[in-house]
This record gives structure tokens, C-alpha cells and sequence, in this order.
């Protein structure tokens, strides 16, 4: 499969913090998350979230991964599935991935606004929370992820798993208003979601998005 040209990058996040990125105005990297006590779900892992607050990027010394805020390069990822399963033991979050929703943005408009606000931007080929995975800081090689392991549905293969978890980290926040729509799994989670971000400036259009799901 050869490079989309451009590519979208999806953020999941619980329902319940819309209203309080909106408020901000961004979407915060798990560090500043904690030192803000965000209001909210914690839906991942917590050792995982709390070895990324450790594991540096190669592209940029001194930048750690849980000093970016993440994003998936395909929706109905690996961790939203083991959300739906539900019974994983390091996973303390138990609600179900209805509540669960889809923030999609478009990858080389999120380039353009990291590079003219000085923040600093990187693209893993695996997950960013093993201990080892490779990162890039080049557009001209997003050749090397894996996109037929991003857009496949069937992951036991371990290569192929891998691969679908390449991620796009940008430092520290991401703005709000560059999330272009909002994907959900039910009517009611579309009405919440619309409902919330009803008084900003900024309002991504809610679509029900069922095979993002499982």
C-alpha cells in the first residue's frame, strides 16, 4: 500500500473530557495531564502511560513520548479493542468502549502547526509505549510504516500488530481546533459529544462511525 496522501491521525479519549479540552482549547500529553489533575476517564494503561513518561524519542533528544500528546494513524485500534474486552489486568478503566470516541485530524496540517508554533513533532513505526520501537521526524518517510498493517482489520500476526500501532506524537498539546470531526459508536454518545463542544467557536462535525468499532 503505498503513502496516503493525507493521511488522517485519530486520538480516542472518554466522552467525559470533551468539555474540558474544549475549555482549554487543547488536547494535553499525559504528563501535563497529570500535573493539571485533569477531570475525567482514564481509559489506558497505567504502566504503560507511566513508561512513556520515561521512554525518549530518538528523533528528538530529551523529548519523551508522555511529553506528546498521541495519536493512531487508523481508527478501531488495538487498545480500543482491548477496552472492549475489558479484561485486561492492567487496564483500570472497565466502561465499555461506547463512551469512547474518535478525535481525527488531518496529518500534515498538524505538521504545519507544530513547525510554526516551535513544538516539536515525530512518527513511531510501532507502538510508542514499547521499549522498542523507531520514531522519524520526516514526512519524506512515512514510506516506512506499515500502512497495510494500519488499515488491516486482522492483527494476530505479531509483525502486523506491531505495525498497526504506529503512532504520531506532537509535544506537549495539540489544538482543538485542528480536529476536523468527531467519531462515535451510538446516537446518544453523537448527541453528548455535539452537545458539548454546542458554545465553541470550533464545532467538528459528530458522526456515528460503527465500524470503528468493535
Amino acid at each position: 500500500m503505498t503513502v496516503p496522501d493525507r493521511p488522517k491521525i485519530y486520538h480516542i479519549v472518554h466522552m467525559d473530557r470533551l468539555a474540558s479540552i474544549i475549555a482549554d482549547g487543547f488536547l494535553w500529553c499525559d504528563a501535563e495531564v497529570v500535573r493539571r489533575s485533569t477531570p475525567g476517564s482514564v481509559i489506558g494503561m497505567t504502566g504503560i502511560k507511566q513508561r512513556r513518561l520515561a521512554l525518549g524519542l530518538e528523533s528528538h533528544p530529551g523529548l519523551r513520548v508522555g511529553d506528546c500528546v498521541p495519536f493512531y494513524f487508523c481508527p478501531r485500534s488495538i487498545m480500543l479493542y482491548l477496552i472492549f474486552r475489558g479484561n485486561h489486568g492492567e487496564l483500570g478503566y472497565r466502561g465499555g468502549q461506547e463512551p469512547v470516541v474518535h478525535l481525527v485530524a488531518d496529518l500534515r496540517d498538524a505538521v504545519s502547526w507544530a513547525d510554526a508554533n516551535q513544538r516539536r513533532w515525530a512518527f513511531t513505526l510501532s507502538n510508542a509505549g514499547s521499549r522498542y520501537f523507531e520514531d522519524r521526524c520526516d514526512l519524506e518517510r512515512l514510506y516506512e510504516i506499515d500502512w497495510n498493517a494500519v488499515e488491516s482489520r486482522q492483527w494476530a500476526d505479531p509483525s502486523v500488530k506491531e505495525g498497526k500501532q504506529a503512532e504520531f506524537l506532537m509535544e506537549h498539546c495539540f489544538p482543538w481546533n485542528l480536529i476536523e470531526s468527531i467519531g462515535v459508536h451510538s446516537a446518544d454518545v453523537q448527541r453528548y459529544a455535539a452537545s458539548a463542544s454546542r458554545y465553541s467557536s470550533h464545532r467538528p462535525r459528530v458522526r456515528m462511525e460503527p465500524d470503528w468499532y468493535y
